[in-house]
């Protein structure tokens, strides 16, 4: 990591040869952390390449790389022909991440109770999801996940039905759940498409649930794809809204 060194009573901080941080990722923490501590501000633009190689002892190549990892980071933004400016927040390039669930899933407090597994025939909705014809066969889910004993997730899900794989079989290994948030989930999923909005519980969701009514939730609906691009798993999970909060930081920190 960068090391720093006084000069003229101010300290500088200098690049770590010794390091086995790479040059670029280190010159890029020097210039975050200033704009952290406002001595570039919003709007203002960086020394130029020349001045970066010159202060920092780097090569042009490595300048570009620092700036191109600020750019993807949204610290920055380079204006051809101007330079590279410090960019404002913007509430719209907040992301949140699933971390707060995935630590749910992978505590050793979380138990998953199987309540319903069995074939059906695909309704035009699921059909639509898995590129299913109407009638075709599905395999259908329905899961309780508890965190130390208390109701947290109601899972329903639509399968695959692959008659050469039986139903528990298909259960286990097509999606795990907790091997969707750890990691170490079925190899033959490829990608998948994820979507959280509000929603408001019915009878059998808050009975199940242990809840009363009226009471909002959190729908995270899945959509998994295999290798050939097939859509092979589709479903929802149903949270109570008191076990699951999505929070996030904008802006540039000096860590």
């Amino acid at each position: 990591m960068a090391t720093k060194t006084d000069q003229s009573d101010s300290s500088v901080e200098v690049i770590d040869r010794s390091s086995y941080e790479p040059a670029y990722a280190q010159l890029a923490g020097i210039l975050r952390r200033q704009v952290a501590a406002g001595r570039f501000r919003p709007g203002d633009q960086l020394p130029s390449e020349a001045m970066l190689c010159q202060s920092y002892h780097v090569s042009p190549m490595t300048v570009r790389r620092t700036i191109n990892l600020l750019a993807e980071e949204g610290v920055v933004s380079a204006v051809q022909g101007r330079g590279t400016f410090v960019k404002a927040l913007e509430l719209g390039q907040a992301a949140f991440d699933l971390r707060e669930l995935q630590e749910l899933f992978t505590d050793s407090a979380m138990a998953v109770k199987l309540l319903d597994v069995r074939i059906v025939s695909a309704d035009e909705r699921t059909a639509r999801k898995l590129d299913l014809a109407v009638g075709d066969k599905a395999v259908y889910i329905r899961r309780l996940l508890t965190v130390n004993g208390q109701p947290a997730f109601y899972h329903r899900e639509y399968l695959i039905y692959d008659p050469t794989r039986p139903i528990v079989e298909a259960e286990t290994e097509v999606t795990a759940l907790r091997g969707l948030f750890d990691g170490s989930g079925s190899a033959m999923l490829k990608r998948g498409e994820l979507s959280i909005e509000a929603c408001l519980l019915n009878k059998d969701e808050a009975r199940i649930l242990q809840t009363t009514l009226p009471v909002a939730a959190f729908f995270l609906e899945h959509l998994f794809y295999d290798f050939d691009d097939r859509p092979v798993s589709w479903g929802w999970f149903i949270c109570r809204s008191d076990c699951l909060r999505f929070s996030t930081s904008i802006g540039v920190s000096d860590e």
